[in-house]
């Protein structure tokens, strides 16, 4: 991953800082060369981090089947000889139960009314319920913002089914007031019209320069990446009630020093925090095999990810109620 100075913050400060900065390569731009953000919403589990990393074209935001696995926007780097995409993954929108879960739903809306393209995930193996009407309700008030209407994993449904989702996501958009700029069937799993998604979100952008070097495929710092990803590791076969509890820190990361430069290992330590002391045997396990399945798993992925092996060093630990607690969300970075 690039080390180049990137745009942080919101897609507005981002794309303030790149027109600022003269190190972004100009590539192939000119007359007709677009750039900007499009960022996909929709209730958990929609399909957008999976969408995300299909378009992107490698891994950089962590999927699951559990709900609610997205924690912040993630920003992913679509490059083209015509344009450059940045794509906004973020939080599903929901019903919050708890501090955190309000801190995201503002997050989701901040990010609205900043970027250039609003997609709705519209998932076709589920009917269009309140979540979804509500969801769609609440973009419309972005009223100036183009949006399309994705319907995902469309691997699911067979085509009599898909016909009635799409004419229920066209009645829907009528419903809110909104005129949707596509209505788009795709499957990220299968690859089917990824392409075509990509190529109506670059024709709603405006004209602009890279906001981003060539190669980098996102600006998110490699901690977090990391964090991330052994996060998702931590959130496969545990109960129901246990995602929403699991929080990850990175203490150190760095590579070892004594080391030959041909042969380096990059250290990683890093936290597990949880909400109860009654949560620390599941994720551990009979006598540590569980962890360790963790572990492996996540250093699987982050070697992956970065191209170096990895030693890693995983501790659990307590942080009482934290959903819920403003000094441990801060800790934790909510």
């Amino acid at each position: 991953m690039s080390k180049t100075p990137k745009p942080t913050g919101s897609p507005a400060a981002g794309r303030e800082a790149s027109a600022a900065s003269s190190s972004f390569p100009s590539g192939a731009e000119g007359a007709g060369f677009k750039s900007g953000f499009a960022c996909f919403v929709g209730r958990p589990n929609a399909g957008k981090s999976t969408l995300t990393n299909a378009l992107v074209g490698k891994k950089i935001v962590i999927t699951s089947s559990k709900p609610q696995t997205t924690r912040h926007a993630v920003r992913g780097i679509v490059h083209r000889p015509d344009a450059q995409l940045v794509l906004v993954d973020t939080p599903g929108l929901h019903k919050p139960r708890t501090l955190l879960g309000e801190r995201l739903n503002d997050l989701v809306k901040t990010t609205w009314a900043e970027v250039d393209v609003i997609a709705v995930c519209l998932p076709a193996s589920d009917k269009v319920g309140p979540g979804d009407r509500f969801l769609v309700s609440e973009a419309a008030k972005v009223a100036k913002t183009p949006k399309i209407a994705l319907a995902t994993k469309a691997d699911l449904v067979e085509p009599e089914r898909m016909i009635e989702h799409l004419a229920e996501i066209q009645a829907l958009g009528e419903s809110a007031g909104i005129q949707w700029a596509a209505i788009i069937p795709v499957s990220a799993t299968s690859g089917f019209q990824v392409e075509l998604v990509a190529d109506e979100l670059v024709k709603l952008l405006p004209e602009g320069f890279a906001l981003y070097p060539d190669g980098d495929i996102t600006d998110e710092p490699e901690e977090t990446l990391v964090a991330e990803l052994i996060r998702e590791a931590a959130l496969e076969g545990v109960r129901d009630e246990l995602p929403h509890s699991i929080a990850v820190t990175i203490d150190e990361m760095g590579l070892r020093e004594d080391r030959p430069k041909d042969k380096p290992l990059l250290d990683i330590y890093a936290n597990i925090f949880l909400e109860r002391d009654s949560q620390k045997g599941i994720v551990i396990g009979h006598k540590g095999a569980r962890l360790r399945e963790v572990g492996a798993a996540a250093r699987r992925q982050i070697e992956a990810l970065l191209g170096t092996p990895v030693y890693l060093d995983l501790h659990v630990k307590i942080a009482k109620n934290w959903q819920t607690d403003a000094k441990h969300l801060r800790k934790l970075g909510f």
